[in-house]
């Protein structure tokens, strides 16, 4: 396998689309990484740049220890697996699987035990015999998956290879993608652009806008320390809540509403006293008094219920804070209707703040390792007695 470094690297169409700007990233050897973004925001350019399908404006692409950018595709030691499986249809699945190397003149034992090895990992062995209109999307994908592993590449490229699928395969398929990086130690680069699938499979996330890298760090760190709104609204599901307030007395005032943060935030807010912010809470962070183990202080929000999504181990609500809407994700059946009128707790160790001009966080803290919050002692985001909130 091999370390991918992105130094610089940028690429223009023309004159007026510059698609990926000053691209700089270190994929660490045997490293899941995942590109992750709305749709034109540079993700899959990025990884046809790596792959070779798109030239390099300018930059330095390396696989390796070597620099790749005037190499063919096919001398980068790398493997693609598309979203369009693009299987040969005469062809059964082993002849399928074994194509690339034939081209490539391995000897044909050689091809036996590795399409045979791969069949085992994916779990296909009984289908080998079969022609791609026989099998069902996801047996598909598992082959196109098989053809790329055979090749024994040092990097993995997956452009949305789950993106066909229903949400059942792909939630099968991501388990089978998981497994499949812990049995073979490979690096792989994944693009997608659904953040559930982005923070179950990577050990570390890009979050792309634009063209631009908004943040790289590990899923967990992403969750909990935002550098900025947009980020914060996009690793999570629902989203994160956005409501503006005032900072007065050191608190977020909403309306009649006051919600008093804690630790460092506290501390960063102190600069804000007087102005607007952005005040930021996971739905999963909201709860119902008598529902919910957040304890009571300054930590309500009065509202009205205007959506009830009953999800059976959860319900959704959406709520009016005034006029500004707020998501709730509640544990089990919550006995609301929409038109009542609400309380509800938000937890002040999970607040975030944002700067309404800039959009930027914050500061809340700096994680110290790679699972977020619970691994970032210090910061005074505890209801114990010895971190009270700062006031």
């Amino acid at each position: 396998m091999a370390e991918v470094i992105l130094e610089h690297v940028n690429k223009r169409y023309g004159t007026k689309h510059h698609a990926v700007k000053d691209f700089n990233l270190h994929i660490a050897d045997q490293e899941f990484m995942v590109f992750v973004g709305p749709s034109g925001c540079g993700k899959s350019t990025t990884l046809r740049m790596i792959a070779g399908l798109e030239d390099i404006t300018d930059g330095v692409l390396k696989i390796g220890n070597r620099i790749v950018n005037d190499v063919p595709p096919k001398d980068r030691d790398i493997a693609m697996v598309f979203q369009n499986y693009a299987l040969y249809p005469h062809m059964n699945v082993y002849d399928n699987m074994a194509f690339g190397l034939k081209l490539r003149k391995t000897p044909q034992a050689e091809i036996d035990k590795r399409v045979r090895d791969a069949a085992k990992i994916l779990q296909i062995e009984h289908l080998l015999g079969r022609k791609p209109k026989e099998l069902s999307g996801g047996q598909r994908q598992r082959v196109a998956m098989g053809r790329a592993i055979v090749r024994e590449p040092a990097v993995f490229l997956m452009d949305e290879p789950l993106s066909n699928l229903d949400a059942k395969l792909r939630v099968e398929m991501r388990s089978q993608i998981s497994q499949l990086h812990r049995r073979l130690g490979a690096t792989i680069i994944y693009v997608t652009h659904d953040q559930v699938e982005a923070m179950t499979l990577g050990n570390r996330i890009v979050v792309m806008r634009d063209g631009v890298i908004m943040q790289v760090d590990t899923p967990m760190n992403l969750y909990d320390f935002p550098q900025n709104k947009f980020v914060a609204g996009f690793i999570g599901s629902p989203s994160m809540n956005f409501l503006t307030a005032r900072v007065q007395n050191g608190q977020f005032v909403i309306g009649e509403n006051r919600v008093a943060p804690m630790g460092r935030l506290a501390e960063s807010l102190r600069a804000y006293e007087g102005k607007d912010v952005v005040m930021g809470i996971r739905p999963e962070h909201v709860g119902i008094p008598g529902l919910t183990d957040i304890p009571q202080g300054v930590n309500h929000l009065r509202g009205k219920v205007v959506v009830v999504e009953p999800l059976g181990a959860q319900t959704d609500l959406i709520i009016h804070i005034g006029d500004q809407p707020l998501t709730a994700k509640v544990e089990g059946q919550a006995l609301v209707n929409p038109g009542d009128d609400i309380d509800i707790l938000v937890d002040q160790t999970r607040l975030h703040a944002f700067d309404p001009a800039t959009e930027q966080a914050i500061d809340r803290g700096t994680p110290a390792g790679t699972r977020g919050q619970a691994d970032t002692p210090g910061l005074g985001y505890s209801y114990a007695p010895t971190a009270n909130a700062i006031q």
